[in-house]
């Protein structure tokens, strides 16, 4: 990066024609990185899996239409078998544009590159999931500014690919409410 501000003019930002975002899920999800976030066991996997099969498929999730596409999740606490039982579970249908992988890279250390590889196979890639945050996070120290230099890597990647990546992250019962009183 250059020591020079690289500026745009109110006139050239005003006068520039943006491809209007597309929304995957609409009026839910569009381009860019969410987190899916709560305490364990509540069911973010389950809706993680449905969003998914949704998109793979077409078809509306939690009654709002999708954009058809390719849904690549990293479900990075499961093995194939769970995912197996999961699946059928949900009735799912056999799917070729619905991908999973039980491993990854971390963020900074080689996840970014495995994800753009995976869009150049997969042009229509529209929903990357990854289930959860702290099994790709470099960082083992949870800090607002070590969450922040990992998220914004993501964020940028979901930008530049046009794609959305869907976070998934447990909460901590806080001490106080979990003992009884």
């Amino acid at each position: 990066m250059s020591n020079m501000l690289q500026t745009k003019t109110a006139e050239e930002i005003l006068s520039t024609v943006f491809k209007p975002k597309e929304f995957i899920i609409d009026g839910l999800l569009t381009q860019g990185l969410y987190v899916l976030a709560g305490a364990q066991k509540v069911g973010k996997s389950w809706l993680a899996m449905d969003i998914c099969l949704s998109i793979a498929t077409g078809v509306p999730v939690l009654g709002r239409e999708t954009i058809q596409g390719t849904a690549l999740y990293l479900c990075l606490e499961d093995n194939y078998q769970r995912l197996q039982r999961r699946m059928f579970q949900m009735n799912a249908e056999p799917i070729e544009n619905l991908h999973f992988a039980v491993a990854a890279d971390k963020i900074g250390a080689g996840l970014e590159e495995q994800i753009e590889a995976f869009k150049k196979d997969h042009d229509d890639l529209k929903i990357v999931v990854i289930d959860v945050m702290q099994m790709v996070r470099s960082n083992v120290e949870s800090s607002y500014g070590s969450d922040y230099e990992e998220l914004i890597a993501l964020k940028q990647l979901a930008y530049r690919l046009n794609i959305c990546i869907l976070l998934i992250h447990h909460m901590r019962k806080n001490q106080r409410s979990s003992s009884a009183t």
